[in-house]
């Protein structure tokens, strides 16, 4: 079980599972586009002033690999040994592309071995047979590590609970990269079960997958007060051992500030924070009445592939809380991100009734999903040919 290893500046620091690393309970993830590399630059410096030591990339980041092992190399020796990096790269289907790509990840961070390599977006059946297969990229990424190349294995996933179920169970993994919220608990199993394997748990971006909560609603906020709903829920996730850090994605070093308020708050919730976290369950419930969704999952599979749970979870999320923004953020990401973001869209529906019968709250789910659609698809654009 991870446990509060220490502080520096205001900062704490857990065990990150089986690893046995030390990690800044904020990790900066490298996903968002910085404006420049100076500004990359001064950001990778104020984090680890901070007290960051976890610095999060990808292959798939842009430049960012290659930005943040510029940034190491200028670094401070004393500054760099207390770093640990982690790169990510996606499944393959063969040994022999994961190895060639640990190479070029090696070459572009200028590093001689990567801390940590996640396997990036292990989200479908099919990616979680490649790892299970003897001959697969995890074979190339167990040689990597027997070389000395890469310290610790992991994988980072979008996908269904029960895919990451199974690629826990594979035992292959020391640290899993999640969704993991107040407002998405669907992967509280798997949180449960990366902590029975000592595994360490990354948490992707809450303040912004979580719920675009740098900039919340007023009715979410009020719900909230006196804490800022960014903090709330970084609290209710800090206050659980069996999570270990929590990505920010800065774009600036002034960013920090706001999410780092809360980096030495690690201890059990308040009762004023149980307080407010009870209110914001009563009035969901108050909101929404006989139409809430609670998250059961045994409408699925639809018939014409609609994720039913999560449509109705981003509709929960508009009513209760005036979320409509991060509600349209995210519903229009079904049909445009593949196995990212699966699902179709809740128009799509036919009524064939194939889930009613199995809704144990009988939810009259056709017609939610139709409002749900109207809620959060936006207005149509015109066509400047049309």
């Amino acid at each position: 079980m991870p446990a509060v290893t220490g502080d520096r500046d205001g900062m704490q620091y857990r065990r990150f599972g089986k690893t046995e690393l030390a990690l800044s309970v904020f990790s900066l993830g490298m996903m968002r586009s910085l404006a420049s590399a100076s500004v990359f630059d001064d950001t990778v410096v104020a984090a680890i002033d901070r007290g960051i030591n976890h610095l999060e990339t990808a292959r798939g980041y842009g430049q960012s690999e290659r930005l943040l092992g510029q940034v190491l190399q200028r670094l401070p020796a004393v500054t760099r040994s207390r770093l640990v990096i982690t790169t990510k790269i996606p499944p393959t289907p063969d040994a022999a592309t994961m190895a060639q790509h640990i190479d070029e990840s090696l070459v572009r961070l200028q590093v001689d071995a990567i801390d940590c390599l996640a396997i990036h977006g292990l989200n479908t059946p099919e990616h979680l047979a490649w790892v299970r297969d003897p001959q697969g990229c995890m074979a190339a990424a167990r040689a990597a590590q027997v070389a000395g190349k890469v310290r610790h294995l992991g994988f980072s996933t979008h996908g269904s609970l029960d895919v990451i179920l199974g690629a826990i169970e594979t035992g292959q993994f020391a640290f899993v990269n999640l969704h993991y919220y107040y407002f998405f608990q669907r992967h509280a199993p798997a949180i449960a079960r990366a902590a029975e394997q000592d595994m360490g748990v990354f948490i992707i971006s809450p303040g912004d997958k979580g719920g675009l909560l740098y900039t919340p609603p007023a009715r979410l906020k009020t719900l909230c007060d006196p804490f800022d709903p960014l903090h709330l829920t970084y609290r209710w996730l800090l206050s659980q051992p069996s999570v270990t850090t929590l990505s920010i994605g800065p774009a600036s070093p002034e960013e920090l500030a706001l999410p780092l308020a809360v980096g030495d708050r690690t201890e059990p919730l308040t009762p004023a924070e149980q307080a407010a976290i009870a209110r914001l369950a009563d009035h969901a419930a108050t909101a929404l009445g006989a139409e809430q969704c609670q998250q059961c999952y045994a409408c699925l599979p639809c018939p014409e592939a609609i994720n039913i749970p999560e449509v109705l979870r981003l509709r929960n999320l508009a009513i209760a809380y005036d979320m409509t923004r991060y509600g349209e953020y995210r519903y229009r990401m079904f049909e445009n991100a593949g196995h990212w973001f699966p699902g179709r869209k809740g128009d799509r529906c036919t009524d064939c009734g194939d889930c009613l019968p199995r809704c144990p709250s009988q939810l009259p789910i056709p017609a939610l999903l139709r409002d749900a659609h109207d809620r959060l698809n936006g207005p149509s654009r015109r066509r400047l040919w049309g």
